[in-house]
């Protein structure tokens, strides 16, 4: 699904603020793991930054919802980064930027987004190794390449724009059921030769195979916690020396299952009890005044 409406540069958004982030976001992966906290809009964004959190990513299936779209693929170029860039300006944390596979399926389609994400300011982005709409992994070769132009259109940017970034490359054929653990850390191997920052394989079928994936590679590795993976502490993905931990949409669906849960006992049940849970107001404000601290007014 070749996205070729955006050609032209949006206006660069690499202020000191942003190069500073960027800058710590990179640095963050040499001490993980830490806590890479997926949210969906300026309001989770300020809630997560005053609970502690020291980075913050987008999830395209997060940002889906909110859209009332399903998951996968069906965001374009222009509105996910500017998504991004919201985020980004609502905290003084250093925000990555889920870009799916980059949003075509040529290499300029991933040269291009890899670009403006950097002239907008984020501190960096994944690029996935699937196919939209059919979910089919890209051949090996064609992966590689891919990160490969991902890698080259980082550089040129960055260099021309004196800032770092932190480029994530994914390998989500496990999770999707296309290839195997084999097959996985082959891409990531190449993945990583290719000038990669980050290498991602989600859901792998056990923390054994995770603890396979860190030790395959010599950059820092991405875990997504969600699902059988929560059961894991920071020091267990310590441990097998993963450098980041990410939520996914973990948290957005932990949200949308309170949501339905009210909804059932509401609409099929008349009674409201479940409503009497919620955080309260002025809780809410205090914690998104403190998130929004360290920005310039």
């Amino acid at each position: 699904m070749s996205d070729h409406t955006t050609h032209q540069s949006p206006e660069n958004m690499v202020t000191p603020l942003n190069c500073a982030k960027a800058l710590r976001f990179a640095d963050m992966h040499k001490h993980g793991p830490f806590i890479l906290a997926n949210v969906w809009d300026a309001g989770t964004a300020r809630l997560m930054a005053a609970l502690g959190a020291k980075a913050l990513a987008t999830s395209s299936a997060a940002h889906a919802f909110t859209l009332g779209r399903p998951d996968g693929g069906r965001l374009r170029r222009e509105e996910a980064i500017a998504h991004a860039v919201e985020i980004n300006g609502a905290t003084a944390l250093p925000v990555n930027a889920d870009l799916e596979n980059g949003f075509g399926d040529s290499l300029e389609d991933v040269a291009l987004t890899v670009q403006n994400s950097i002239e907008q300011g984020l501190a960096g982005c994944g690029i996935e190794d699937i196919q939209f709409p059919t979910q089919n992994p890209y051949a090996f070769e064609d992966a590689v390449e891919r990160i490969e132009a991902a890698v080259a259109a980082k550089r040129s940017a960055t260099k021309a724009n004196d800032v770092q970034f932190t480029l994530t490359a994914r390998a989500d054929g496990v999770m999707i059921g296309s290839y195997d653990l084999d097959e996985a850390v082959r891409r990531i191997k190449a993945f990583a030769r290719a000038g990669a920052d980050v290498i991602y394989v989600p859901m792998p079928a056990s923390f054994e195979d995770l603890a396979v994936i860190v030790k395959s590679v010599d950059v820092p590795v991405n875990a997504l916690c969600a699902g059988p993976f929560t059961q894991y502490s920071v020091a267990d993905y310590a441990k097998i020396g993963v450098a980041r931990i990410s939520l996914g949409s973990a948290l957005a669906r932990a949200v949308h299952k309170t949501i339905f849960d009210a909804a059932q006992q509401m609409f099929d049940g008349a009674e409201f009890s479940a409503l009497s849970n919620g955080i309260p107001g002025g809780t809410i404000d205090e914690l998104l005044a403190k998130g929004g601290t360290g920005l310039k007014k």
